[in-house]
């Protein structure tokens, strides 16, 4: 007969697997979307407590944490843009900004950034992630053909976006 404690165990057994299994893939993928260790490392454990918290309510945990994961890093550039523009209005001065923010390093995230959140999610899970397409479809709950043809779409839209700058 199993016991309620029976069953937190379980859950609490099965949550420290995902995280021993998971963690440090989820903080590698992070890493490479804020190019920061230490923000990658919180964003990752920010996810995990926001996971946690929700436990028993998620069918598909690792799909529910890559989603966190991915709304969060999310947040993280609103944040930084909204940081950017703050300090553009404070300090009004163009040649101190071009200095303090290389070109190439917000291009990329703001390309990204410019992608509508049905397009930016696949692209990401997929060519930053590198989840095959069969899986991106599973934790976006999509179907594998609308995946193929978000990612082209958000491929041309990138390319078309590069080509103007």
């Amino acid at each position: 007969m199993t016991t309620s404690s029976d069953t937190a165990a379980d859950g609490d057994t099965d949550a420290g697997e995902l995280f021993r299994c998971t963690y440090t893939k989820l903080v590698w993928w992070v890493r490479r979307l804020v190019d920061d260790d230490d923000t990658a490392h919180e964003i990752a454990a920010d996810a995990f407590v926001r996971l946690l918290s929700r436990w028993t309510g998620v069918d598909r945990p690792q799909s529910y944490l890559y989603m966190i994961a991915t709304n969060l890093v999310r947040d993280h550039w609103r944040r930084a843009e909204r940081e950017r523009l703050a300090i553009r209005s404070v300090t009004s001065d163009a040649a101190l900004d071009a200095v303090g923010y290389p070109l190439q390093d917000v291009d990329v995230r703001n390309l990204l950034q410019s992608l509508p959140p049905r397009l930016r999610d696949p692209f990401l899970l997929h060519y930053y992630a590198g989840f095959p397409i069969k899986q991106v479809a599973t934790l976006l709950r999509r179907p594998e053909g609308t995946i193929k043809t978000d990612l082209f779409v958000a491929r041309a839209k990138l390319r078309t976006a590069l080509g103007r700058s």
